[in-house]
């Protein structure tokens, strides 16, 4: 059986309007190893993943998510987020962030990505230039 990083590579590579990038892939299959990683499985086959950062020991960070394109609003992506919420919760972590692509960038597969973590509770803090050179970049954070 494949390790869960190759597993999402898998997942990632089905998504190619959201990971377009292979230097970012790759970085992501590098880190996933390390990182924890929650999976989600239907009949056998790794539908969906969400992997976290644990920035200190009041934050964390959703730093890649992917769900199959046919299991797309499925409620996979928020049963992974609640999972991921829950075992934050049992560390005290008190915030999760994730950074997506921001407002003012016309990107309609981002526009969903952003009104999901909406959905989620997830509020837009700040819309940055600096961290994906010349690409907005927007924060938004969730109380836990």
């Amino acid at each position: 059986m494949l390790g869960k990083e190759r597993i999402c590579e898998q997942i990632m590579r089905s998504l190619p309007q959201w990971f377009g990038i292979e230097t970012a892939i790759v970085q992501y299959v590098k880190d996933i190893e390390q990182l924890p990683t929650f999976i989600a499985v239907e009949d056998n086959q790794t539908i969906g993943f969400l992997t976290i950062k644990i920035h200190n020991q009041f934050a964390a960070e959703i730093y890649v998510m992917g769900v199959l394109p046919q299991f797309h609003r499925n409620g996979i992506g928020s049963s992974l987020i609640n999972k991921a919420e829950k075992f934050l919760k049992q560390d005290n972590v008190e915030y999760l962030q994730v950074k997506t692509l921001g407002e003012s960038h016309p990107d309609k597969y981002y526009a969903l990505t952003r009104n999901f973590y909406l959905q989620m509770g997830f509020k837009p803090i700040e819309e940055f230039y600096q961290i994906w050179e010349d690409t907005p970049c927007l924060l938004m954070v969730k109380g836990l």
